[in-house]
């Protein structure tokens, strides 16, 4: 199964071109909370441009940035056509089981934000059998040093993870963090396509996962 991931878009997503696999994950911030004011157009536009690309399957999660998104999920609205809103769901595609969350610690008053006891349950909802983990956070100690040598990523993630081994742990948040990284039986992907400036720079990641 030919998995492409991309992260932290902020509303510059046909940047990206079109894309082609049998499966996209977008893991979060897809808008940009410098522009507030355009977070509705650029939630719609990548909802467009999510139709526009060569997948058998869409999954997406949001992030700190994605208050449109925020918004809408509030409100009970399904807040996508073109992609599944993975966000606290899982789902099994071709006997490969995908799971997602938005979380984001350490941001309060930011979308998605969860304090340490809505963490620590929130990740323990994880299944045990996940192959494919999708988060906006990194855990902490994996691809998440700021360009201001800051660690942002989450503790609470980091400790569920000792009792996991997915195929792949794909996330973003942290711009600076970029690439990818072995852990065990685990690859780390912090796939943001944004620098730390939030200009596109970094491509898509792209992972073969073999199917059950």
């Amino acid at each position: 199964m030919r998995i492409v991931v991309i992260s932290d878009t902020h509303g510059q997503h046909r940047k990206l071109g079109t894309l082609r696999g049998d499966v996209l994950i977008h893991a979060g911030d897809m808008e940009s909370l410098f522009a507030p004011e355009n977070g509705a157009w650029q939630l719609d536009d990548i909802d467009d441009w999510f139709g526009q690309q060569d997948f058998d399957r869409i999954f997406c999660i949001g992030g700190n940035h994605d208050a449109e998104l925020e918004r809408r999920v509030s409100l009970g609205q399904e807040p996508f056509t073109n992609t599944t809103w993975l966000h606290e769901s899982c789902i099994k595609y071709k006997g490969v089981t995908f799971y997602g969350a938005s979380w984001v610690p350490m941001l309060p008053h930011l979308p998605f934000f969860a304090d340490a006891k809505t963490l620590t349950g929130a990740w323990a909802r994880i299944p045990d059998d996940v192959d494919v983990l999708v988060t906006h956070t990194p855990p902490l100690g994996v691809l998440d040093v700021s360009s201001r040598g800051k660690v942002l990523g989450c503790a609470h993630l980091a400790q569920r993870l000792k009792a996991l081994s997915p195929a792949l742990h794909c996330f973003g948040h942290v711009h600076n963090g970029a690439g990818q990284k072995q852990i065990g039986a685990t690859t780390f992907a912090n796939a943001t396509n944004v620098n730390s400036q939030f200009r596109v720079t970094y491509p898509p990641f792209v992972f073969e996962i073999p199917t059950k």
